[in-house]
């Protein structure tokens, strides 16, 4: 993918085009159907579009090609900088520019991660120790389940999707090396698994346990989270995932204006050419 120098109107502003992976869950498109109408609520001024990579529609493809000519700032709504922020969606926003000449379209840092301040091979700085204002959703929702995060006998399992990339695995790692008695744990593709966890956390002397999901929505990989907990441990608390909470559309709209700055102010954008 190349690049080449724009020049946007003072007035115009990109498209926000939000893009999740998608599920055959149904729950998992409402949530972030909803995660998008927060997020128009609170920039009125923005057209906020919602989009998927696979198995919901409308496809990304197609909502970049809706929009002809023009900009755009794809928003990718992961918590993690694994293969499909790093391969999938560049893919389809290079294909859809060599298509359409006339459009230029930026991609920001997921939702899950702090926007570029320097120093970081990845392009995204790692939030650690537990500074996340995501994090704060995931603590709000464990309260909401019964469990009060500062109770020093509860044991939390933090409980993320995993990637084969380490570097993602390890910003969840980070975030739960900021609170005592929490561990991280992966549905897939990485490990501890939940079960390990909770036995750790029992090892170390948690008296009670409960799961924190750091996924926006639910489907597939957290149900498998959720019966892998209930079954090393009937009394665990299961909280929801961070959904359409306010926290998490201010965070997709951080996204999309560290991006728009960064392309306003050097002129730059992904495109054909």
């Amino acid at each position: 993918m190349s690049r080449r120098r724009v020049a946007f109107p003072a007035t115009e502003q990109p498209v926000l085009v939000a893009v999740a992976h998608g599920s055959r869950d149904g729950r998992s498109a409402a949530t972030m159907a909803a995660l998008v109408d927060v997020a128009r609520a609170r920039a009125p001024h923005l057209d906020v579009r919602l989009s998927f990579l696979d198995f919901n529609a409308p496809r990304l493809p197609d909502v970049l090609g809706g929009l002809g000519a023009g900009s755009a700032a794809v928003v990718p709504l992961l918590l993690g900088s694994a293969y499909h922020a790093r391969v999938d969606i560049p893919a389809a926003v290079d294909a859809a520019t060599r298509r359409l000449p006339r459009l230029e379209v930026t991609v920001s840092d997921v939702v899950g991660c702090a926007p570029v301040s320097g120093g970081s091979r990845s392009g995204t700085t790692r939030y650690s120790r537990g500074r996340s204002p995501l994090l704060d959703v995931a603590w709000a929702r464990l309260r909401e389940a019964g469990a009060d995060p500062d109770d020093p006998g509860l044991g939390v399992v933090l409980a993320a999707a995993g990637s084969s990339n380490p570097d993602a695995n390890a910003v969840v790692a980070d975030l739960a090396a900021g609170r005592s008695l929490t561990v991280p744990a992966f549905a897939a593709a990485a490990e501890p698994h939940v079960t390990t966890a909770i036995a750790e956390l029992r090892s170390h002397g948690a008296r009670r346990i409960a799961v924190a999901p750091w996924f926006l929505a639910p489907g597939r990989l957290l149900d498998r989270v959720r019966n892998l907990a209930r079954t090393a441990d009937p009394d665990v608390v299961l909280a929801e995932p961070l959904g359409a909470a306010p926290a998490v559309a201010d965070a997709l709209l951080d996204r999309y204006h560290a991006a728009t700055r960064t392309l306003i102010g050097t002129g730059q954008v992904h495109a054909a050419g």
